[in-house]
């Protein structure tokens, strides 16, 4: 409290003035992880199972809440049981960290068919950076399509039965897909704080990153994010789906399908980037294919589409560049064509709120249609784990300032 004059109406009042009290802020639900949904099959036996996914969060909380999904499936799905907790590696659980989830107060909880379901808050102190462990307990039922994310380029694990309060799992199948479970959120009362989508195909979900380790270009960016303190309470959800397209179902549904589920309802979300096509230039050569028609401008109507549905929710939106792919199996001078033309809209001033150049970090100087060979994994496709970094450090921070 300070003691000042305050002018009202011309009128002078000197007394007590109370500081800004920042405990008004109400607090709210920001997305720290998320995985986009798509219908799998799964080898193991579906139901009488727990699933325990290891998920690496963004943005720290102490109140977190989890999404479950059963978006692909093709009738209601029964959840015996939910748990979160910090995960201990190998799929146990850190002691003295689980909570039971809840929903509406009842440790079960009944998704229909293409739903999703939040948990009741969970009062749970969770570091940025921090791995968590969400198991979902499925009871015998038919499942006929599962709900997984299916490139988790991380271990998780399949246990017989409720398993869902066991520190460690009896007799675990490891799965490298995330299922059941699509979100988490955490509670801010920071005035600044954010998520960033970062929408697209294989090369967003981190193909060919080391497993584990958390090297894909998003991780990369959000340390950077978390090291700013200006940038420090942005969070990051990775919605992207190796094998996806922007026009045609293939691997998950198309990108202008699932951008309301994957963009648009995504808690907190005010800025987007969107890194997505290649997989649509890559069909351009397949003869008596109807989806190999593609043109450039096919694509650039689909970007505009989702420029403007962003724009109406107040998102900003930025345009990556699409990363050179000459030497890739699918690539093609008709491709490549293509690539280019989308890649000059890109960068052109006033299509994007902002342009993030990923082709000009990665590419080689002297040959700039392929990859450096420091940026490639070896398929001429994929960055490695070095190549991820560089897309990270290439991004100008200040875009979300």
């Amino acid at each position: 409290m300070r003691v000042g004059c305050v002018a009202l109406v011309g009128l002078a009042m000197c007394g007590a003035v109370q500081a800004a009290d920042k405990s008004n802020i109400t607090p709210q639900w920001v997305g720290t992880w998320a995985a986009s949904p798509m219908s799998m099959k799964i080898d193991d036996p579906v139901a009488n199972s727990t699933y325990r996914n290891i998920v690496h969060i963004s943005l720290g909380g102490d109140t977190l809440r989890v999404q479950l999904t059963n978006e692909f499936g093709t009738s209601a799905l029964n959840v015996g049981a939910a748990h979160v907790a910090l995960s201990a590696g190998e799929g146990k659980t850190q002691p003295g960290t689980d909570h039971a989830l809840t929903f509406n107060g009842s440790s079960s909880v009944m998704i229909p068919a293409g739903g999703l379901v939040f948990s009741d808050p969970v009062p749970m102190q969770a570091a940025a950076m921090a791995d968590l462990a969400i198991s979902v307990y499925i009871p015998d039922q038919p499942v006929a399509s599962p709900t997984c994310h299916q490139l988790g380029v991380s271990t998780n694990y399949i246990a017989t039965g409720d398993a869902t309060t066991g520190p460690a799992l009896e007799n675990p199948r490891p799965l490298k897909s995330w299922c059941f479970v699509k979100g988490i959120d955490v509670q801010t009362s920071a005035k600044n704080a954010a998520a960033i989508v970062t929408f697209g195909d294989s090369i967003t979900d981190g193909a060919l990153s080391t497993p584990d380790a958390n090297r894909r270009w998003p991780d990369d960016l959000f340390q950077r994010l978390h090291a700013d303190k200006k940038t420090a309470n942005i969070s990051i959800l990775n919605e992207g789906i190796s094998g996806n397209r922007l026009l045609y179902d293939g691997a998950g549904p198309n990108a202008v399908a699932r951008f309301d589920r994957d963009v648009l309802a995504q808690s907190g979300v005010k800025f987007l980037i969107i890194l997505e096509a290649i997989n649509d230039i890559g069909r351009i050569p397949k003869a008596d294919d109807p989806e190999s028609t593609v043109t450039a401008a096919n694509l650039i109507f689909a970007y505009s589409q989702m420029i403007t549905r962003a724009h109406q929710h107040g998102i900003k939106v930025y345009g990556a560049t699409l990363t050179p792919y000459v030497g890739a199996k699918y690539a093609s001078p008709a491709g490549e064509q293509v690539r280019e033309a989308v890649n000059q809209w890109i960068r052109t001033p006033g299509n994007f709120d902002g342009v993030i150049d990923f082709e000009k970090a990665t590419q080689d100087p002297a040959n700039p249609t392929v990859f450096s060979s420091t940026a490639d994994s070896g398929d001429h496709l994929h960055p490695a784990d070095a190549g991820y970094k560089i897309m990270s450090d290439s991004i100008d921070l200040k875009l979300f300032y």
